[in-house]
């Protein structure tokens, strides 16, 4: 399975997000494509959630140590 790198999930959470404010319901169709988009902005926001809890921290302590050694 190929990964989506967070830059491209942030870029598909913000196209289905103006996808969905410019999107007037008017039959089932259309509340059938705003559903199917809601549940793709959820996807993508839990890909994004899941990529930052599996994000390195940034190392610890490394501003102490730099002004330690001055």
């Amino acid at each position: 399975m190929s990964s989506l790198s967070k830059r491209s999930i942030e870029t598909l959470i913000d196209l289905v997000e103006i996808k969905l404010s410019c999107l007037d319901v008017f039959d089932r169709e259309d509340a059938r494509e705003k559903a199917c988009l809601e549940n793709a902005r959820r996807e993508l926001v839990a890909m994004m959630a899941a990529k930052r809890a599996i994000a390195p921290a940034p190392a610890a302590g490394f501003g102490a140590v730099a002004s330690s050694s001055l």
